[in-house]
């Protein structure tokens, strides 16, 4: 049961002494260098670990999407681990732009086994770690600082001594005061310091030191402010290579990272679509995502996220959520109205632009830029409006309704939504639309064939039309076309109808094209009716248009 005073149990995150901070006004205009754990830390977090084959789909993929860095798993967990990391050394399979990295504790024994799971390849990192906060410490290890400090500086050495025995290797190494951000930060820096001391890095062979958010248990300019009071403090910051490595027990790891970019960091490691232990490590695919929104490129193509979607969910063995950021099935839809309303007529303003800038409401990027299209931008449920209905007819059938047809069949869409209490696809509304406006079953006029005569100003509509079964021969005469039907079907069919308003546009393009007229009617009595006809000649259309709207009078 929760607590009415939570304050009984629970202690507020100290904040940080960092007096003038810089980082809530900087501005990320690059990307930093990525490495994904997504088979070391997201697979521990597996109910069921990647075999060999998963891994080996998963790192492609990494490969395919442009990751460079790939913590490709922990070699001294197992045979499985072992094998898998060496085959791929054995096998030629890591590119020759591409670093894998292990990860071990500071053991002697596990380093060993580490250093020799990578033996043969051109180039690797070896990631060792600690744990530093005062939980572990007092708890877990019953350690005072300075055992935990020498365990950080024996694994310096036992990194070092074991990258000499392989020569042939270029070797770089990451160290992790783990639980940093629960840490103090003179102790982080103290080991951090240490581990330097040992491995000596310089600008052109840096030390990756890795910062991690082990557990989340602080606002994410918390974090931020670790990581620039560690960016000002750290000797020869131009020799590392500072690393984001943020969890999401908060909500907030991808946050987390930007700000930690924001505040001096270089690099961030996290797994695609934020798999991980509880939950979830910082998402990649968000954070890369973000920057492309804001105008820079991150180095990672998502240009086919749905083909990156089936992988890590096939890998992993885990669902992408429908409303994650960027890629679940939801992200790009709009169900409510006035949603869907702005988005139609951004669409239609982006089409007239004179450039490329990318600006429609609710929609942040382009959905097509991620390999989607824009069928499912708009679905139609009993939320959406008139302008969600006109956008899947748009996109379905290529009609470009006039306004007030858009009124009149969302009404009948809504009643539709309202009485099957279901979202409705494209073939539900376009069944509804051919129902109510008579394009399809019972008509009691259709035309079979008609001739125009005249010129202009003085036009003939003679035409045939089926009618109760039978063939009935009608003519009107008008000053155009669509009033010569008019009168034809007022003096030989007795349905007299009047046009407020006519239009028409084109479907598709080129040696294809067809044609949709949409009438709007007045009948005697004052009712509204419209009528829509769609042909390969646009005057035929135009005809049909005004036989629909007759046929909506004989039904009603």
């Amino acid at each position: 049961m929760m607590l009415t005073d939570p304050s009984q149990k629970y202690r507020p995150f100290p904040q940080v002494d960092l007096p003038n901070r810089q980082w809530p006004s900087a501005v990320i205009t690059s990307p930093p260098r990525w490495l994904s754990t997504d088979m070391r830390d997201g697979n521990q977090s597996l109910i069921d670990p990647m075999n060999a084959e998963k891994k080996r789909r998963f790192f492609d993929l990494l490969i395919k999407v442009g990751v460079k860095e790939i913590e490709v798993g922990f070699p001294s967990a197992g045979a499985t681990e072992f094998d898998f990391i060496s085959g791929l050394v054995r096998d030629g399979a890591i590119p020759d732009d591409v670093f894998p990295q292990v990860l071990t504790q500071a053991r002697e024994d596990l380093i060993a086994t580490t250093f020799e799971s990578l033996r043969g390849a051109k180039k690797a990192i070896v990631h060792v770690y600690n744990a530093v906060s005062p939980a572990w410490r007092n708890i877990v290890f019953q350690m005072d600082r300075a055992q935990i400090k020498d365990i950080a500086i024996n694994a310096a050495k036992l990194l070092r001594d074991n990258a000499a025995k392989q020569p042939d290797t270029d070797w770089h190494f990451e160290y992790s005061p783990e639980t940093f951000s629960t840490a103090e930060l003179d102790f982080s820096l103290e080991c951090c310091e240490a581990v330097m001391e040992i491995l000596q890095p310089t600008p052109e062979r840096p030390l990756i030191l890795n910062l991690p958010a082990t557990v989340e248990a602080a606002t994410a300019n918390i974090y931020a402010d670790q990581i620039e009071w560690m960016c000002r403090n750290i000797s020869k910051r131009d020799s590392v290579v500072i690393s984001l490595h943020t969890h999401n027990d908060r909500g907030t790891g991808v946050a987390a990272a930007e700000l930690g970019l924001m505040a001096g960091a270089d690099r961030v490691e996290g797994c695609l679509f934020g798999n991980g232990e509880r939950t979830g490590n910082c998402d990649l695919v968000t954070v890369a995502l973000n920057m492309y929104t804001q105008g820079i490129n991150p180095g990672l193509d998502f240009s086919d996220i749905d083909e990156v979607i089936q992988t890590v969910e096939y890998c992993n063995q885990l669902p992408v959520h429908q409303r994650h950021p960027y890629a679940g099935e939801l992200v790009f839809t709009a169900f409510s109205g006035s949603h869907q309303d702005a988005i139609k007529k951004g669409f239609a303003a982006q089409e007239t632009r004179n450039d490329q800038i990318w600006d429609v409401p609710y929609l942040p990027i382009d959905p097509k830029d991620l390999g989607r299209d824009y069928e499912a931008v708009i679905r139609v449920n009993s939320q959406s409006g008139k302008g969600g209905v006109a956008w899947v007819l748009q996109q379905d059938k290529g009609l470009k309704l006039p306004k007030r047809m858009q009124a009149d069949f969302s009404r009948v869409v809504q009643g539709l939504a309202d009485q099957t209490s279901r979202e409705l696809n494209a073939s539900d509304i376009w069944t509804a639309f051919e129902d109510h406006y008579r394009l399809s079953g019972d008509q009691a006029y259709r035309l079979i064939d008609y001739n125009e005569t005249g010129h202009a100003g003085d036009r003939i509509f003679t035409g045939k039309i089926a009618h109760k079964g039978g063939e009935r021969s009608i003519s009107g005469r008008g000053n155009g076309l669509i009033s010569s039907v008019l009168a034809a079907l007022r003096d030989d069919l007795g349905v007299d109808l009047e046009v407020a308003d006519y239009s028409e546009h084109a479907i598709g393009a080129g040696t294809d094209v067809a044609a949709a007229a949409y009438v709007e009617c007045r009948t005697p009595d004052g009712r509204t009716i419209f009528g829509i006809g769609t042909d390969t000649d646009i005057a035929t259309a135009s005809v049909q248009a005004v036989l629909s709207a007759a046929n909506s009078v004989a039904a009603a």
